[in-house]
């Protein structure tokens, strides 16, 4: 089958040797959406459609995965008609637009001959990224995340790009790294932590987190490092219009030789890779010729941690990625990254020399704790963040204020959703008790909120605790133990970049 250009679908084994990486070099996925008028003559075709965009990354992967070293020299082609219409319907239907104002209900009034322009475009080099718009949101620590919006046509693109780039990268990227890969969540990732910490001979773990990550992403290392395995000029030019289209906050474009925006479609990926190159594989490398003894690591996106059994060998690490980092423009938050004693003999030892309990560590909206199972064995116990609890208090707060107003089971409907979302993040095992206490303090905040809609108000107790069982779901544990869902995931011996069978590690397999 011809695509753009009259390149068939066997283009992609056009590949060449990729250059030697130069000596210092070594998200939540959107829900699918329904589509409404126009864009429903397009179900018969979008069935069609998927298999063949399929069977297209099914060999790019097939290359990907037989040609290590080598560089794709032939992909945009694979930026379909096809592919843009299965990266539009991937889209969230009510998102935010980006600073021209197109919806997604707006453009598939006229699906068909919008994606054929667009097609269009994108293949002869015509397609322009338009800047990103700026938009806040709330942090835990109180502070304003930025974030950048993208027009609808360039979250398309970007999708359909990241697809592309997935195929081959998903053969590349290591076995501990988690954030934003298909397949892949943060539960998996915690998993991992955990049993790693439990399995391994962890006494030390470093908590890391890097600085302003995606604003501090240099551009042109980026683009060498996409370089290794893409050899596509018009698909590097493609990134390249993304990286340097700017954002627009306050009426003014600003465009920046550094960072990728954070919320983009294609910034989890490009992190990835750039992570890949100058954190993945230069720790894989540290724990083979430089550790002592065990060391585990799990990353997820900027967010990593890495446990060592001896503290020596944690300190020289830390020094060593520091200066790592800094190569590639990078540096760790001072106040984030964290080095504690933390294990099964950390409350021992630290009992021993006068201390108090093991510290903590936060990953992934939990804090990790040293604890004991019934049986007395050690245990890692995970519990609500404080701070997430009380953000995501305060927002539920301001809905049902306004919310006021609506009859009760409207409230109770929309607040059964909250809830039941909560619970499906945050009910893993250990945590049941932080679940309960949530569960009170949305009630007692429903409470305060139908008290003040009169104030003859007659709202017992009683009256409250039978609303509160009708809407509102108890505690109950849905995640399973790490070790089960570790298990499940991930075989005991996993292949590692073409090289013969390593033993098992905390990261988990190749996928």
């Amino acid at each position: 089958m011809m695509h753009g250009g009259g390149k068939s679908d066997e283009a992609i084994v056009a590949v060449k040797p990729a250059n030697a990486a130069e000596p210092s070099a070594a998200e939540l996925a959107e829900p699918r959406a329904e589509a409404k008028g126009n864009a429903d003559q397009h179900s018969t075709g979008r069935v069609q459609s998927r298999g063949t965009v399929s069977q297209g990354l099914d060999r790019i992967r097939q290359a990907a995965r037989t040609k290590k070293k080598e560089k794709f020299t032939s992909l945009l082609h694979h930026i379909s008609v096809a592919h843009l219409e299965e990266a539009f319907f991937a889209l969230k239907e009510k998102a935010a637009a980006g600073v021209d104002g197109v919806t997604w209900r707006a453009y598939a009034e006229n699906l068909a001959s919008n994606l054929e322009d667009l097609h269009g475009r994108v293949q002869r080099g015509a397609y322009r990224a338009l800047p990103s718009r700026r938009v806040y949101i709330p942090k835990p620590d109180g502070r304003q995340r930025p974030l950048a919006v993208a027009a609808l046509e360039d979250k398309i693109v970007q999708r359909a790009a990241a697809a592309v780039l997935n195929a081959i990268y998903e053969e590349d990227f290591l076995g501990f790294s988690y954030g934003f890969r298909p397949g892949r969540s943060a539960h998996d990732a915690m998993a991992t932590l955990v049993v790693g910490i439990e399995r391994k001979k962890v006494n030390w773990i470093l908590d890391a987190d890097i600085r302003s990550f995606f604003d501090t992403v240099n551009q042109d290392w980026l683009i060498r490092f996409v370089e290794h395995r893409v050899g596509d000029t018009r698909m590097i030019r493609l990134i390249q219009k993304w990286l340097k289209a700017g954002v627009l906050e306050d009426g003014i474009v600003t465009v920046s030789e550094q960072g990728t925006g954070q919320g983009a479609v294609i910034s989890p990926l490009l992190a990835n890779i750039y992570l890949h190159y100058v954190l993945d594989l230069w720790v894989e490398r540290w724990r083979r010729r430089e550790a002592t003894s065990d060391v585990i690591i799990v990353r997820y996106a900027d967010d990593f941690i890495v446990g060592f059994e001896h503290e020596a060998d944690a300190r020289r690490f830390l020094e060593a990625m520091r200066q790592r980092l800094e190569e590639f423009a990078l540096s760790l938050h001072p106040e984030k990254t964290r080095l504690i004693e933390f294990g099964r003999h950390a409350a021992e030892n630290r009992t021993r020399r006068g201390l108090g309990k093991p510290e903590t560590f936060s990953f992934l909206g939990f804090t990790f704790i040293c604890g004991k199972s019934r049986k007395g064995n050690f245990l890692v116990k995970r519990k609500t963040r404080r701070d997430r609890m009380r953000v995501k208090l305060k927002a539920i707060k301001q809905e049902l204020r306004r919310r006021m107003h609506q009859p009760i089971p409207n409230q109770g409907k929309w607040l059964r959703q909250v809830v039941k979302g909560y619970f499906n993040y945050f009910a893993v095992p250990t945590n049941k008790l932080a679940l309960a206490t949530f569960r009170d303090e949305v009630v007692r905040r429903w409470r305060q909120t139908l008290r003040r809609r009169s104030q003859k108000t007659a709202l017992t107790w009683e009256r409250l605790s039978k609303l509160a069982d009708d809407w509102i779901p108890k505690p109950l544990i849905l995640l399973p133990w790490p070790n089960q869902q570790f298990d499940r995931c991930h075989p005991r011996w996993e292949p590692y970049a073409g090289k013969p069978h390593v033993r098992f590690c905390a990261g988990g397999a190749q996928q």
